[in-house]
């Protein structure tokens, strides 16, 4: 899949399959969130992936305990340093969603409301904060994939010199 259809068909998933993700995609997934641009080149995500299904319910239970978290077979925690951008994160996670897309694999992106319970649970040293979690799987076939929700239309988001 070209970088245009995966951006343009990708979707957040909430149903996947319990299917293993193989090791080559996941190093891609990684990869394409190290190399997303940061402010003044600092680089500042660090990963935690999470495949362990206990591990990842008391992940789901830090925030509003999203169903795609519990249900993934993997979730990726992205870390910065406490201050940071947050901005610097979400084109991380957002590099990944569309590189594991481009291999077959759904995401959806997820908060951790209670960031002190995500910290001790994952780990986190002081000096860092968790931004989000993204829930990683395939599919579930018999699932649709989203609700149907009409997108806004290009003209009536984008503009010309003003608005």
């Amino acid at each position: 899949m070209d970088a245009y259809t995966a951006v343009r068909t990708k979707r957040d998933e909430r149903h996947y399959l319990d299917t293993p993700i193989p090791d080559d995609v996941k190093h891609r997934i990684f990869q394409a969130g190290r190399m997303a641009g940061s402010a003044r080149g600092l680089e500042p995500c660090r990963f935690i992936v999470v495949e362990d299904a206990e591990r990842r319910l008391a992940l789901a239970n830090c925030g509003r305990t999203p169903p795609h978290i519990i249900a993934a077979p993997m979730a990726v925690a992205i870390i910065i340093p406490e201050g940071g951008r947050a901005f610097d994160a979400g084109r991380a996670a957002q590099n990944m969603m569309i590189a594991a897309w481009a291999d077959g694999v759904g995401s959806r992106p997820a908060s951790a409301d209670n960031a002190a319970c995500a910290k001790e649970l994952l780990g986190i040293p002081d000096g860092y904060e968790l931004v989000l979690a993204i829930a990683f799987g395939y599919p579930d076939p018999e699932q649709p994939l989203q609700s149907g929700n009409k997108r806004v239309s290009l003209d009536e988001m984008v503009h010309w010199e003003r608005w």
